[in-house]
């Protein structure tokens, strides 16, 4: 098979990729299952596909198409080829603002595509929770929806047109028809007469369309995504029914890919939605009185009706970036309502909200109803949309799984479907995640299993079938929204019954002779207890690690803690700074979500001694920048920086420390040395001919220019400073690293100048903060620095002295790997929560009235703030604007940026200097060449300020020089 794939491989445009890293990539989305693909293919042209249908046929193997993987039912896991048009098939074709309607690729983004609509007046309304990555092919395979649902619909209601290319390669427009259209189709000698000539046909059978009626969930329940929607074709008056045309388009939509490959989508458009609104969270003791109250709320018009659990709630307390967004959150509810209401104007808003609140005050069931306006509720919507990804933070292999989680019932339904869920569940000994679009009786009920274990696999079934026969009860929909996929198809016949069910896959069979179209979806399904991520009762690997990854019982639990649910792959237009290197080259491998994948699967599948020793692994972590964003962005935490660090190590340890990876690594020790000659030193860095040879031998961009260094007495310049200035508070700690101490010595003598120019006591503490050796994978020596460094700034804590840091990734270790590093838990939390970013400290300096703008200018100056990565993901980018405001007629920004692109020793080396630049040129390099020359840039990374200067030829300064040059 290889041979003949590797033939296609030369027939394509776009690219087939054959080898053991892409098929791990793909063989898993965001579900439980796991698949290894033959291939995955990236096509570039209708022609390509076309290529790869004929390839499929004549060899009888499927294709599984895929955009964004984030199916949460394992719709984008085969065992053919792939088919990623994520990469190529992206183009927004047209809009037609008369008609309010877009046509796209498959491959566009959903916010994105919003983001192109809203100076029309425009909006796309179906809003999943993955919506700043989620794709709108995607979104048809599904029938997604989302939260909007109750006022915009879900994506069938939005499909004005399919082009596809069927099973043997024609192309058909899938469109609302008239009678006599669909006549005239059928006249013609193609697949597509064929699929219109078949279908009219079963569905002008009374006995089946009665059927159809006795079978299916209830109309009334807008979100059903139960096999194909054979119940919406029956609204046609070709088929008995009303609506004049029949668009084939509505059966696609939600078909999962198995009926034909779509490669444009006509949708329609709703105007914005009202410019003014605000949200009532209702909290409640129980759930049961959070679902009581559904029904009477959904007597108003909302936007929407969301509720959350306990369990995710609790979930978010843990998560560095979703913490601040819990800001609303009263006492410890077991469940609560996010209503939302819009208006035009203020006034109707009032009214909105008085009459809601008026139906709430009388049920008397929740304790606690706050209003939420403006950004406050984007930050509530925020909280709710990472829930899912959340739920991956449970420590250990038992999950909050998804099998049952998309059941769907009518409104006046839910509260007893609850009741009796809960009932199977107790049964079970169970407990499980209610999270649901309340509103359109959809509920995301997950029970919490171990899917490594055959008992929990019982259940998985065991469960999945009481609940679906519980939602036939209700006449419900055992897929709301999220697709039938492998974990629901194997249901279609209890949920809808066996003669629907061979209509299905009559269905399949008209448009797909062949089953190439992703097979073992919807029709033919796989086994639901198959194929799972993970060997059923395997004896778990022993990987011993240098760093300690207790907090995720091991570092293969740390890789398994990625669920898929692909908030990395949101692009740079998204906020955030997770991934910058997947924002260049938006390849699945340059994501968390990848690189957590394809180190699960190494480390449980190796193929030698050392699970670590994998080519597959070194190119899969080769342009992580260890920016640290998936820390924090990551709904699951994944640390993808830490497991590169210790990739690094145990990869080295078998196949040896490289050169260029020694001179990163050791590169303080080489500025000491320089710095006995600085002079010399800079000459020959900064010379075309010795600096370019230099730059050569040590493998380092030519482009770049190699930092100079310096020799500074800082223990005599703070004893001159000491005397011109009166000490009044408290006692504090200049860290003065290795960038300061040799590279950045104006910065060092800027903070002493500010801190004692304060009032502050110094003294200052010299130390290699181990930044290098990490970075590098060098994790003995940076152990060894850890524990020698905890010594002193385990004394320095048990003083009450605070420690202070200039340089991001330096003083954020203490409070990171140091306590991966540290052989003493104690020692290193005392030591994290006494290291401070000197912005962190002045912050709350400010905050506790010790520091006002009365000791600052009263001149004016515009500044723009870039943070380092390691700021935003281990503290906050606020602390660094608070203390830039303190001359009051200073204006400040923070650059919507993320990663600067160096990282360190990234940007310098040749082989990534191009990915480094793009990097700075997606965000950071724009937003800085726009501003007005005599803006102050300020950037308190080291490596920021270099790449700054390389991308744009503006000098940035750290913050503390700013502030320094700004006291009175």
């Amino acid at each position: 098979m290889n041979l003949l794939l590797s033939h296609l491989q030369k027939e394509l445009e776009g690219e087939l990729q054959i080898d053991d890293l892409y098929k791990t990539l793909y063989a898993t989305d965001a579900s439980v299952y796991r698949k290894i693909p033959l291939a995955v293919a990236f096509p570039r042209s209708k022609d390509d596909i076309k290529k790869l249908i004929t390839f499929a046929t004549e060899h009888k193997i499927g294709l599984i198409p895929r955009t964004a993987g984030t199916s949460l039912a394992g719709q984008c896991v085969g065992d053919g080829i792939v088919v990623d048009v994520s990469r190529y098939f992206t183009e927004i074709i047209q809009l037609d603002q008369d008609k309010k309607q877009v046509t796209v690729q498959p491959g566009v983004i959903r916010d994105e595509l919003n983001l192109y609509l809203k100076p029309f007046g425009l909006f796309f309304g179906p809003n999943t929770s993955t919506s700043n990555r989620c794709m709108i092919g995607g979104m048809v395979g599904n029938n997604s929806s989302g939260t909007t649902s109750i006022q915009y619909g879900v994506t069938r209601d939005k499909i004005v047109s399919l082009k596809t290319i069927l099973s043997d390669g024609s192309e058909a427009e899938f469109k609302a028809r008239t009678t006599s259209e669909i006549s005239e189709i059928e006249q013609l000698n193609s697949l597509e007469a064929f699929i219109y000539k078949n279908i009219t046909k079963e569905l002008v059978n009374n006995d089946i369309s009665n059927e159809i009626i006795k079978e299916f969930p209830k109309p009334s329940i807008h979100r059903r995504n139960t096999g194909y929607a054979v119940d919406e074709l029956l609204k046609s008056k070709i088929c008995g029914g009303e609506k004049p045309t029949l668009n084939l388009g509505e059966l696609l939509c939600g078909s999962e890919g198995t009926l034909a490959f779509t490669t444009e989508i006509t949708l329609q458009l709703d105007d914005l939605p009202p410019k003014l609104s605000a949200m009532i969270v209702t909290h409640y003791h129980t759930l049961e009185d959070c679902l009581m109250d559904v029904v009477p709320v959904m007597g108003h018009s909302l936007q929407l009706c969301e509720m959350m659990d306990k369990v995710i709630l609790d979930c978010t307390k843990n998560n560095r970036s979703q913490l601040a967004n819990r800001f609303f959150v009263e006492g410890d509810p077991a469940a609560l309502l996010m209503l939302q209401v819009s208006a035009d104007d203020e006034k109707a808003l009032d009214t909105e909200v008085n009459k809601l609140m008026a139906t709430i005050e009388s049920s008397g069931l929740s304790y606690a109803s706050p209003v939420l306006f403006g950004e406050n509720i984007n930050k509530a919507i925020e909280l709710r949309k990472a829930g899912l990804g959340l739920l991956g933070n449970i420590v250990g292999d038992m999950k909050a799984v998804a099998c049952i989680e998309d059941t769907a019932v009518a409104v006046e339904d839910l509260k007893d479907f609850i009741g009796e869920f809960t009932q199977i569940m107790k049964g079970y000994g169970q407990s499980a995640v209610y999270y649901a679009h309340a509103g359109a009786g959809e509920l995301h009920l997950r029970p919490i299993l171990n899917l490594k274990k055959s008992p929990d696999v019982a259940l998985f079934r065991q469960i999945t079938t009481d609940v679906a026969k519980l939602t036939k009860k209700y006449k419900g929909s055992f897929s709301g929204e999220h697709g039938d996929g492998i974990v629901r198809a194997e249901f279609l016949p209890l949920m809808i019954g066996e003669k629907n069910y061979e209509l299905l896959k009559r269905i399949k069979s008209y448009f797909d002779p062949h089953n190439i179209f992703n097979p073992g979806k919807i029709v033919d399904a796989y086994p639901m207890d198959e194929s799972f991520r993970y060997e059923i009762d395997r004896v778990e690997p022993e990987i011993k690690t240098l760093m300690d990854f207790s907090d995720s019982e091991g570092i293969l639990k740390a890789a398994e803690k990625c669920n898929g649910s692909g908030d990395c792959r949101k692009t740079h237009v998204m906020n955030g700074a997770m991934c910058p290197s997947y924002h260049v080259t938006k390849n699945e491998k340059d994501t968390t979500r990848g690189r957590a994948n394809a180190l699960r699967e190494f480390l449980t599948n190796p193929n030698k001694a050392n699970a670590f020793d994998s080519k597959e692994l070194k190119e899969v972590f080769d342009l992580c920048l260890s920016c640290k964003a998936c820390a924090s962005e990551c709904p699951s935490n994944v640390d993808v920086a830490t497991l590169k660090a210790e990739f690094l190590y145990q990869y080295q340890e078998s196949n040896g420390y490289p050169i260029r990876g020694k001179l990163f690594a050791y590169n303080t020790r080489l500025n000491e040395l320089g710095s006995a000659v600085p002079g010399l030193t800079n000459a020959v860095y900064k010379s075309k001919f010795l600096g370019g040879i230099l730059k050569k031998v040590s493998g380092v961009a030519q482009e770049r220019q190699l930092p100079k260094v310096y020799s500074f007495n800082f223990n005599k310049y703070l004893q001159s400073a000491n005397k011109q200035k009166n000490r009044n508070y408290k006692k504090v700690v200049l860290y003065i690293d290795e960038f300061t101490k040799f590279l950045d010595i104006e910065v060092g003598r800027d903070a002493i100048d500010l801190l004692v120019g304060l009032g502050y006591e110094v003294e200052l503490f010299y130390a290699e903060s181990g930044r290098t050796f990490l970075s590098k994978g060098f994790l003995k020596q940076a152990k060894k620095l850890a524990e020698k460094n905890s010594e002193k700034l385990f004394d320095f804590a048990s003083r009450g002295w605070p420690v202070l840091g200039l340089e991001p990734s330096a003083i954020l270790s203490f409070r990171d790997e140091y306590k991966r590093l540290s052989k003493n838990r104690e020692v290193s939390e005392s030591v994290a929560n006494n290291s401070l970013l000197i912005e962190e400290f002045l912050a709350r300096e400010i905050q506790e009235g010790r520091l006002d703008a009365s000791m600052f200018t009263e001149d004016s100056a515009d500044v723009k703030i870039h943070n380092h990565c390691h700021q935003k993901a281990l503290s906050n980018q606020k602390v660094t604007f608070d203390i830039l405001n303190l001359p009051k007629n200073y204006k400040v920004t923070i650059i919507p940026s993320g990663c600067c692109g160096m990282a360190g020793s990234f940007g310098y080396e040749e082989e990534h200097y191009e990915t480094s630049m793009k990097v700075g040129g997606l965000k950071l390099f724009p937003a800085i060449n726009n501003s007005a020359p005599d803006t102050i840039i300020a950037a308190n990374g080291t490596s920021c300020r270099h790449q700054i200067f390389d991308g744009t030829k503006r000098i940035a300064q750290h913050p503390v020089s700013i502030l320094a040059k700004a006291l009175k």
